[in-house]
Parts: structure tokens; C-alpha cells; sequence
């Protein structure tokens, strides 16, 4: 039965759903191996974000639907403010495409469907609390094609990728597409070791949260077309600025 170290701290959540009887549930779920800590509850979307600036926890636990500020808005307040250490995660009776897109967007980090084991609730929280996505390669790729859908790409370096190295484009197109490390060290020939570098590069100049974080902005800026898994490299160079 997992508990936390001695020496670490357990993972604080709040718990937010407009039933009572459904957050005392989720509670006695969550904290039944002891790694695990509910620090406060919310009925209302306002009172999520209200108990997160005083509590300020690991983890929000939210309905999709929960009453007063919606869902969403919640989310992107908890996130805009700047909390680092606080991750949404979010809980649908069946979220489709669209839901989880909104969610991801809104700065979620997953979105759970409510009925999941209480094994997989409390794997969810402790995913999100180490700052992992609740995303699958597939379900991520199927997202961010719906965001280009139609767009023209012409082979230019979209502005908002310009801070990255070509070969830093290059691992986040492959990225973009779903390919793990390993798979990404092999088709570029190099380490995992060096594509994580320039993973963590890519991340760093372009402020993502997350891998998923990457995917999107790799749809969005149209450096990732919504196609098959790729046989060939995937960016082409930019084109050269003229001499200064």
C-alpha cells in the first residue's frame, strides 16, 4: 500500500463538486493509502479557486460541471495566477474531443471520466501532482488536428518557434506527432539522453507546461500537420534571413 516517505511530504488535493456525499467519497478514495491528503473541499467553482489561493495544493480534483464559475474559467484562473505547484485535474461523466481540448487550453492537465477505478483516480492524482499530463499520445495527436483543420502550411518557421535551433524544431515535430524519446533517438539517430535535452530545450523557450503542452503548440503554429505517424523528417529548414 503506498504511503509517502517519511521525508516527503503526502500530495495535497482539493476536492471540488457540488455534492457533498460525492466529495466525501472521492476523499475517503483518495486518502485510503496515505499518499494522499485532501486539504479542503468546494462546492462552487468560486470556492475552488478561493480554497486553492489559501491552501495552494497539489492538485484540484473538479467537476466538469460544477456550479457558480464554471469548470473551465476556474481552471484558467487557478492557472493564470500563477501557481505553479497546483495542477487541474478535472472530472467528466464522458468527455468528448471538445471537452478535453477546452480543458487543455483552460491549463488542465486532464481531464478523468468519473466512472474510473479508485486505483486509477488516485494514479490520475499522483500523475498530475509529478507534473505529467493525463493525456495519451492518440488522444493528444486527435486534439490538436482539430485546432489546424485546413490551415495552409508554406515551410516558413512560424515567428513563435523562431527561438528554437532547427534541430530543437525538428525534435518537436516528431514530438508533435506522439513519438516517444526512444522513438525520436532512433529516427535522428542520436541518444534519448540528447532528444530529452531537446525536449527540456524546447520547453523551456517556448514556457510549456508539458509534453502535451508541445503537441498543441506544435498543431497550432502549423509546424505539425494532422497526418499519418511520419516516414521522413518533418520540418524543413527556414529560409535563410538575408546578410546583415
Amino acid at each position: 500500500m503506498p504511503s509517502a516517505p517519511p521525508d516527503e511530504p503526502a500530495i495535497a488535493v482539493i476536492v471540488a463538486d457540488a455534492q457533498r456525499l460525492v466529495r466525501e467519497g472521492l476523499r475517503a478514495l483518495l486518502e485510503s493509502e496515505g499518499d494522499i491528503v485532501v486539504v479542503g473541499e468546494a462546492g462552487r467553482g468560486e470556492h475552488a479557486v478561493a480554497e486553492t489561493r489559501r491552501r495552494q495544493p497539489d492538485v484540484v480534483l473538479m467537476d466538469i460541471g460544477v456550479p457558480g464559475t464554471d469548470a473551465l474559467h476556474a481552471t484558467r484562473l487557478i492557472f493564470d495566477e500563477g501557481r505553479a505547484r497546483t495542477r487541474v485535474l478535472l472530472l467528466a461523466t464522458r468527455a468528448n474531443d471538445a471537452e478535453v481540448l477546452a480543458a487543455v487550453r483552460a491549463g488542465a492537465y486532464g481531464v478523468l471520466q468519473r466512472d474510473s477505478t479508485p486505483e486509477h483516480l488516485r494514479r490520475a492524482a499522483r500523475t498530475i501532482a509529478a507534473g505529467h499530463a493525463l493525456l495519451t499520445p492518440e488522444v493528444t495527436r486527435r486534439l490538436a488536428a482539430e485546432l489546424v483543420a485546413g490551415r495552409v502550411h508554406d515551410g516558413i518557421v512560424p515567428p513563435e518557434l523562431e527561438a528554437l535551433t532547427g534541430r530543437e524544431r525538428e525534435v518537436l515535430g516528431l514530438v508533435g506527432h506522439g513519438l516517444g524519446n526512444a522513438e525520436i533517438a532512433a529516427r535522428l539517430a542520436v541518444s534519448p539522453a540528447t532528444v530529452k535535452a531537446h525536449v527540456g530545450a524546447a520547453t523551456a523557450k517556448l514556457q510549456a507546461r508539458d509534453r502535451a503542452a508541445l503537441v498543441v503548440l506544435a498543431y497550432e503554429t502549423g509546424l505539425v500537420r494532422p497526418a499519418a505517424r511520419p516516414t521522413a523528417p518533418l520540418v524543413r529548414a527556414s529560409r535563410p534571413r538575408p546578410a546583415r
